[in-house]
C-alpha cells in the first residue's frame, strides 16, 4: 500500500470519491437498521443499571404517592416511555444543538456534504434522508452518529479531508447507526440517569457524614462507617448481588464499545473506503500523537501510554489495532 497522504496538511480537499450511484438508480436494502451482536451484548449489559434505576424510580414513586397523592404506577410509566421522546425528531434537534453543540450545515457545507453522503448511503442501500447532517465547529478531525438520525461532522474534516476520505468518515458512523450501536447506548445512558443520580446523592451524603463524625471523635467515625458496612451487605444481599455487578459493567461496556468501532470500520471497508479510511485513521493517529506529546515534553516528562485502567475503560481501540483490522481491505484484490 502506498504511503497514506495526510489530510491535515492545507489545502482545498480533492474531489476524488468515484459517485457511481450519483444520479443513477439506488437499490434499497429491506432491512435498513438492525441490532448486530454488539449491540445486542451493549443492551444486555445496561441491563443491571436500568434495573437499579427502575428501582430508584419505584422508591421515590412511593414518596410521591405518600406525600403527593400523585398514583404509584405514574412516575415509572413516565420513565420507561420518556426513551421514546430520544427519538423524537424536534428533541434530536435540541440535544444536537444544546447538548452536542452542533450545527446545521451553510449551504456551502451541505453543497459539499450532500453527494458524498449520497452516494455513501447509496452503496450501503440506505435511505440518506432518514439521517440528518449536522456540523461541529471544531478543529479537530473526528465525526457522529447519535440519538437515531444525528449524523455529525467537524467543520475541520470537511474543510480538510478529500471526497473520499470524507465518505469513508461517514461510512463508519452510518455503519454505527444500521448496526444498532447508537440507539442501543443511548437508551442505556438515558435508563442509567435514575441510579447515577441516586449513587451521587448517596455519595455525598456519605462524605458529609464521615467528615461531620470525624471533626467529633474517631469512635464516631467508626461506628457510622460500621453502619454503612453493615447498609450496604444487607443491600447487596437484598438485591442479589447487583450492585456488584455494577461495579465491572463499565469495563464491559467498554470492550462491547471497541468492539462496535470496528465493526463500523469493516462496514465503511466494504463499501470499498479501506483504503481511504485508513488514511485518516493514520493522520489521526500522528495528530493524537502530537498533541499527547506536546504537554508532556513542556513539563519536562518522557511520553507514555495511557494507564492500564485507562486502557479498559477505553471505548476505542488503539488506532494500529484498528489498522491491523483493515489490512484485508487494503489488499489490491479487495
Amino acid at each position: 500500500m502506498d504511503r497514506p497522504t495526510d489530510p491535515r496538511e492545507p489545502g482545498p480537499p480533492d474531489d476524488d470519491l468515484d459517485y457511481r450511484h450519483l444520479g443513477g438508480r439506488v437499490h434499497y436494502a429491506a432491512h435498513q437498521r438492525g441490532v448486530d451482536v454488539t449491540a445486542f451484548g451493549q443492551l444486555v449489559l445496561l441491563l443491571p443499571g436500568t434495573v437499579m434505576s427502575l428501582l430508584v424510580v419505584v422508591l421515590v414513586s412511593g414518596g410521591l404517592d405518600a406525600w403527593l397523592g400523585i398514583p404509584f404506577w405514574v412516575p415509572p410509566l413516565l420513565w420507561l416511555v420518556s426513551g421514546a421522546l430520544l427519538f423524537h425528531r424536534p428533541t434530536e434537534d435540541f440535544l444536537a444543538r444544546h447538548l452536542l453543540r452542533l450545527q446545521r450545515p451553510m449551504p456551502d457545507e451541505y453543497a459539499r456534504l450532500a453527494p458524498v453522503w449520497r452516494e455513501v448511503t447509496a452503496r450501503a442501500g440506505v435511505d440518506g434522508r432518514t439521517y440528518e447532517l449536522w456540523i461541529e465547529d471544531s478543529d479537530d478531525l473526528n465525526a457522529y452518529a447519535a440519538a437515531g438520525h444525528i449524523v455529525g461532522v467537524t467543520r475541520f474534516a470537511l474543510d480538510h479531508l478529500t471526497s473520499s476520505q470524507l465518505a469513508a468518515i461517514l461510512a463508519h458512523e452510518l455503519g454505527h447507526h444500521t448496526g444498532g450501536h447508537v440507539w442501543t447506548s443511548l437508551l442505556g445512558q438515558w435508563y442509567a440517569l435514575p441510579g447515577r443520580a441516586a449513587w451521587y446523592v448517596i455519595r455525598l451524603i456519605v462524605g458529609f457524614a464521615i467528615s461531620v463524625t470525624s471533626s467529633f471523635s474517631w469512635p464516631a467515625t467508626a461506628a457510622l462507617i460500621l453502619v454503612i458496612a453493615v447498609f450496604t451487605y444487607s443491600t447487596i444481599t437484598l438485591l442479589y448481588g447487583l450492585p456488584l455487578v455494577l461495579l465491572v459493567t463499565p469495563y464491559l461496556i467498554a470492550a462491547v464499545g471497541r468492539r462496535a468501532e470496528l465493526r463500523a470500520d469493516q462496514h465503511a471497508a466494504a463499501l470499498g473506503f479501506g483504503p481511504t479510511l485508513a488514511q485518516v485513521l493514520v493522520a489521526m493517529h500522528a495528530a493524537e500523537t502530537e498533541a499527547g506529546h506536546r504537554p508532556e515534553a513542556a513539563a519536562g516528562a518522557r511520553p507514555g501510554a495511557p494507564g492500564m485502567a485507562a486502557r479498559l475503560l477505553s471505548t476505542h481501540p488503539d488506532y494500529p489495532t484498528r489498522l491491523h483490522r483493515l489490512r484485508p481491505y487494503l489488499e489490491p484484490d479487495r
